[in-house]
């Protein structure tokens, strides 16, 4: 008779083939030979991963892990690559005068970022590594751009009068990553006369960084334009590194302009959409600037900027998104500010400005509207009764209205007519320009 399916011979059976499999499983996993060695990452594929790794610092602990890594991190067309999709970052600022360079406080997101580029290169803002112009060895900031600092010496009005043209200005462009300088040439008399214009014809002249325009230029490259104010036109002189020389960039009489006298301008230079604009008072307008074109034309700004209010009333433009271009304005001094929005480089019709409201300024500072970059405007803050304390610098992003506070503007007491200029960048191992 066959055994049943419940023997114990048919058990026993099923038992052993059972530890036979068992045997054979542990047996795969307890192997002594050696693993297969996963294949090699390329470059490229190494590079897709870096660049999505957001914080600079995690990036630079990347770096050091090994000498592959390094190699490409390093590498300066994935710098680029990468600075191209993380925005720098908003470090601190540059006071008017010789304040130098003064970093995002403890309470700023920045703050870590802030404190070690401080610590690398704050340094250099104090002595600007500049040689001293032809009226004196103090060099102070006029503006602040990608990281560079475009600087001038000016003569003291009490040895040689008040000139403000470029003829007695001398320029500079310092770089404080690397402690360089460039001293820019002067514009000489033939290039003035090119445009009919002498020396003693410049009532003012305003020299402005022109931004990096991204990875089709020279990061090594740059630009200054500086807009001479005349009686009878405005010219922009056009300087680039690459050149070494300057050049008539655009030119334009005031009558051309539909303007019938010379109008006074505010000084503030804004830059929006690759174009800059300056506001001309009398006529409540903007004077435009395309940098592309390198033509001039007029923008009409709101009505209710009232005539009486106009001389103690300060504006700030930028980039609002989707072509749109935003302006804030505000009494000197003064609560509230409002803000505009119109459509830029309209096609037809002429620019309608939109009155969108208020904005909510931090109590309880008195702020003062100060300029914009990268997104962001900046104010000054004052407290009614300021005793010993120090004016606080503010940003306000552009897109949320989020505001934070940069610092104290240290070594400078006086909270009125201080202007300051951000520094955006990026850590010293991220910064691979030369100049």
């Amino acid at each position: 008779m066959s055994p049943s399916p419940s023997s114990p011979r048919r058990s026993g059976a099923v038992q052993l083939q059972l530890a036979s499999l068992i045997q054979t499983v542990l047996s795969l996993f307890v192997s002594t030979r050696p693993p297969a060695r996963l294949p090699a990452l390329s470059d490229d594929i190494l590079q897709d991963i870096f660049l999505r790794i957001d914080s600079f610092a995690d990036l630079a602990c990347a770096s050091s892990t090994c000498a592959n890594f390094r190699r490409i991190i390093s590498d300066h067309s994935f710098l680029r690559r990468y600075r191209s999709l993380h925005p720098p970052l908003l470090l601190g600022f540059v006071a008017a005068g010789r304040q130098g360079f003064q970093p995002a406080g403890a309470s700023h997101p920045n703050a870590a970022a802030a404190d070690g580029f401080d610590n690398d290169v704050g340094h250099r803002f104090y002595s600007y590594f500049v040689p001293g112009g032809r009226w004196s060895r103090q060099w102070v900031p006029c503006d602040v751009r990608d990281g560079r600092v475009l600087l001038k010496s000016v003569p003291n009005p009490k040895l040689f009068g008040l000139y403000n043209g470029v003829v007695w200005a001398d320029l500079a462009v310092f770089d404080p990553v690397f402690g360089r300088d460039i001293l820019l040439p002067s514009i000489t008399e033939d290039l003035l006369a090119s445009v009919e214009i002498e020396d003693h014809d410049i009532q003012c002249f305003q020299p402005v960084l022109v931004p990096y325009y991204g990875e089709d230029e020279d990061e090594t490259s740059f630009k200054v334009i500086g807009r001479a104010y005349c009686g009878t036109k405005t010219v922009v002189f056009v300087f680039s590194r690459c050149s070494g020389s300057w050049i008539v960039g655009a030119s334009i009489r005031w009558d051309a302009l539909g303007l019938d006298m010379p109008a006074y301008y505010d000084q503030t230079c804004h830059y929006a959409y690759g174009c800059f604009f300056w506001r001309l008072r009398i006529v409540n307008k903007l004077l435009k600037l395309d940098m592309n074109r390198m033509e001039f034309s007029t923008i009409d700004l709101p009505l209710d900027l009232l005539p009486e209010y106009r001389p103690y009333q300060c504006i700030v433009l930028a980039e609002a998104g989707e072509g749109r271009l935003v302006m804030f304005s505000q009494l000197y001094g003064g609560q509230p500010m409002y803000y505009y929005t119109t459509q830029h480089n309209r096609s037809e019709g002429p620019n309608v400005w939109q009155k969108k409201g208020t904005v909510p300024l931090p109590s309880p500072y008195i702020c003062s509207l100060k300029c914009a970059a990268q997104g962001y405007i900046f104010l000054v803050g004052f407290t009614e009764d300021q005793g010993m304390s120090y004016p606080v610098c503010f940003s306000l992003e552009v897109k949320t209205f989020k505001i934070e506070r940069i610092g104290d503007i240290i070594r400078f007491k006086r909270w009125y007519n201080i202007d300051i200029y951000p520094y955006f960048g990026f850590p010293v191992s991220m910064s691979p320009r030369r100049l």
